[in-house]
């Protein structure tokens, strides 16, 4: 073999576990695979789901004929959407006083949640130089690339405890508390936490808010399910909400996705919301300002269409109504499909406890399931999920789910 000549010092890295699973997937010719994997929204018959709400703005845009519709945006973004979804995200809806708290958020528009996270990553890095990034573990597995890329150390907090299948809020508070140092940035999922589907309850969250405060870490949201987890955008913000309002003196952001809420996955509409303390809103302006740096660096400006239609929604009542409607046909669908693969497991006495399945919130399940048990799945059901035991629940339908409950007792019974 010849030697390659090169400048470059590359070797491999690994395929992204979600996307690889996905491409077996689709090369399948199995009649009954399932893909429990990627998380996108799908219908009962297994496929996507335009929502109706998007389709109307669509429709809506095209009469509009906004010759500029195609044009650049600012740096910063599509400025309109961008006072839109901050409202969404912090709950502003015209009371007294929400002009100063305003003044404390500097928001600019991304390439999704992705984007945000990545962009907020890279802002911290340069300008705050934080001593290390605290991920759940487990986390989205793409935390721990944004970190690493950015330069980061990372560590990993308790977050989920394997005997029980349920949030280790005392593992989580006593690692922070104990080995978390001032300036370190702690990332939290605002809801549906990914990959367990275990969230703190509002007096958890209070306590890690007061944590925060106390040793002066950083609190890093990523909101990629408001009003997707619950049905609720005010219940799925609230964590947020709580942080900024009651915390006034601590600095934290917030990246922010529609891609699940809108089921705009392919669109990449996403903002990123950096917060001053109250006594230092004079700066807000200068942090927009870098951030807008960074973008003319990497993508210039935020990709238009899509926030066009998120902004066309918000901004018409019978259309916001309209979204809220929807949000609620995909959560309950969710919440349907968790109850009943729970009820066909019971039915079938599978071996363990099922009851988190229920207990978990939004697109996925923290299963239990064991490697060994997650590649018998594939290998002898065509059924595909992470190797971690993570399921993305919107695969499951009418149709699969007692075929997805036999399966899991199947592989469960043959390995004991």
């Amino acid at each position: 073999m010849s030697k390659i000549d090169t400048r470059l010092n590359v070797s491999p890295v690994p395929p992204d576990e979600i996307f690889a699973l996905n491409g077996a997937y689709a090369v399948d010719p199995h009649p009954q695979k399932v893909s429990l994997g990627v998380g996108v929204y799908r219908t009962d018959d297994g496929k996507p789901w335009p929502l109706p709400v998007v389709q109307k703005a669509e429709k809506e845009l095209v009469v509009d004929d906004d010759l500029f519709r195609h044009e650049y945006t600012a740096i910063e973004g599509d400025v309109p959407f961008l006072g839109i979804a901050r409202d969404l995200m912090f709950g502003f809806e015209g009371k007294q006083g929400e002009e100063e708290a305003k003044a404390r958020i500097g928001s600019v528009q991304t390439v999704a949640g992705t984007g945000a996270n990545h962009l907020g990553a890279l802002f911290l890095a340069h300008h705050m130089k934080p001593p290390t990034v605290w991920l759940s573990n487990p986390s989205w597995a793409n935390h721990q690339t944004i970190w690493e890329l950015a330069g980061v150390p990372r560590k990993t907090y308790p977050y989920y405890h394997a005997a029980t299948r349920s949030f280790d809020f005392e593992g989580m508070m006593s690692s922070l508390e104990s080995e978390a140092q001032e300036g370190d940035v702690v990332l939290l999922h605002a809801c549906a936490h990914n990959p367990t589907g275990l969230d703190p309850n509002k007096e958890q969250w209070v306590a890690i808010a007061d944590l925060c405060e106390r040793k002066k870490l950083f609190p890093f949201f990523d909101s990629a399910y408001q009003g997707f987890a619950s049905g609720s955008v005010e219940e799925d913000a609230w964590a947020v909400r709580y942080f900024f309002n009651n915390k006034p003196d601590m600095e934290m952001c917030v990246a922010q996705s529609f891609s699940k809420n809108f089921g705009l996955y392919g669109q990449r509409v996403g903002a990123f919301h950096y917060c001053t303390n109250r006594a230092s809103t004079t700066i807000r302006d200068i942090v927009v300002n870098n951030l807008c740096h960074l973008i003319r660096g990497e993508f210039s400006m935020g990709p238009r269409v899509g926030c066009s239609i998120v902004k066309k929604v918000l901004t018409s009542e019978e259309l916001t109504a309209d979204w809220h409607k929807d949000l609620q046909v995909m959560s309950s669908r969710i919440k349907a499909m968790r109850k009943a693969l729970y009820n066909e497991l019971v039915r079938l006495q599978t071996p363990g406890t099922w009851e988190h399945i229920i207990q978990q919130n939004g697109m996925f399940s923290y299963t239990g399931l064991s490697p060994k048990q997650v590649y018998a799945l594939k290998d002898k059901y065509h059924i595909y999920l992470l190797k971690s035991g993570r399921a993305s629940i919107s695969g499951l339908s009418q149709k699969n789910v007692a075929y997805v409950a036999q399966a899991i007792d199947d592989v469960i019974r043959n390995e004991n």
